[in-house]
C-alpha cells in the first residue's frame, strides 16, 4: 500500500559467501530501519551473486523501478570485488580511479604488491560521486540513484550514516503491534474487514509458537498516526470478543 508521495528503495546484498551461508548478513535489518525513520520506505531486497552478469541485471531493473537502490559488498580488494565494475557496465561508463579514494589509501603504506591490488578499492565508475567513510577507509560511491556501499556492517553503517539529510524522503511509516495467544483463524474474518474500511493501512498477522502456545502478533503500519491508533483498537476488540487478552506492544 503505497502513497503516491512515497520514496522507495531497493536493496542488493552481493556476495556468494551470503548465499552460502558462511557469513550471515546483517545488513539488511539496519538499512530498513535506518531509511524507514528517514521516511524511504525499503519496498525489495535481494541476495545475488559476484556474478557479473546478474549484478548488471538487478541494477538495471531495480534502478528504473525504485528512487534509490542501495548495494552492500564486493567493493573490497580482490579478484571477487567486482561490483564498481558491474555497476560501470550497467550504465555503460568506465572506471576511472578517484583521486580521493586513492589518496586515502596511500596513506597506509603497505609493500608495493599489497599496494597495487588495495589500488583496485580507488576505481569507481566516471560521474560517480563519492559517499563518505567515517572509519577512515576507503569511500563508497553513488553514481545517479544508485549507492554502493561496503559489506562489512560496521563500515556499511559508517558510510549509510553520512547519507543523512542528503536524499530525498516521503512520509515516514509508524507502526502499531498487539499479540495474542489465539489462533490466526479465529479473528481471520475479522482482520479482513478491518483491512478492507482502512486500505490506508498495511495490516499483516504473524503467527507464532511460545512455551507450548500458538499466538498471533498483528502489525498495522502507516503514515497516519490517528488510523493507525483506531486499528489498533479494533484488532484489539477483535482479540477480545475472541475471548483472549491483547498484550500491545512498544509504539514504533
Amino acid at each position: 500500500m503505497q502513497s503516491p508521495d512515497a520514496v522507495t528503495a531497493g536493496a542488493l546484498i552481493i556476495g556468494n559467501e551470503i548465499l552460502s551461508g558462511r557469513t550471515p548478513d546483517t545488513n539488511l535489518n539496519h538499512l530498513a530501519v535506518t531509511l524507514g525513520g528517514w521516511g524511504i520506505q525499503l519496498r525489495e531486497a535481494r541476495v545475488i551473486p559476484d556474478v557479473e552478469a546478474e549484478i548488471v541485471a538487478a541494477v538495471n531493473e531495480c534502478r528504473r523501478r525504485f528512487n534509490y537502490v542501495f548495494t552492500t559488498g564486493g567493493i573490497g580488494p580482490t579478484h571477487d570485488d567486482i561490483t564498481a565494475e558491474c555497476i560501470a557496465k550497467a550504465f555503460q561508463v568506465p572506471l576511472v580511479v578517484n583521486a580521493e579514494i586513492a589518496e586515502r589509501i596511500q596513506q597506509r603504506p603497505v609493500p608495493p604488491d599489497m599496494m597495487e591490488t588495495r589500488m583496485r578499492m580507488a576505481r569507481i565508475p566516471k560521474g560517480a560521486w563519492l559517499v563518505d567513510n567515517s572509519t577512515g577507509g576507503p569511500q563508497g560511491f553513488r553514481l545517479d540513484n544508485v549507492i554502493v556501499m561496503a559489506g562489512i556492517p560496521e563500515i556499511m553503517r559508517a558510510m549509510l550514516a553520512t547519507l543523512e539529510g542528503k536524499l530525498d524522503a516521503g512520509p515516514v511509516i509508524h507502526s502499531r503491534s498487539v499479540t495474542a495467544y489465539l489462533g490466526e483463524s479465529q479473528i481471520a474474518r475479522g482482520l479482513g474487514e478491518v483491512q478492507a474500511r482502512y486500505p490506508d493501512i498495511d495490516l499483516g498477522s504473524y503467527p507464532f509458537f511460545r512455551d507450548g502456545r500458538y499466538g498471533a502478533s498483528l502489525v498495522m503500519r502507516g503514515t497516519d498516526i490517528g488510523r493507525l491508533e483506531e486499528v489498533l483498537e479494533e484488532v484489539s476488540q477483535l482479540i477480545v470478543e475472541a475471548g483472549e487478552v491483547p498484550h500491545r506492544a512498544e509504539d514504533e
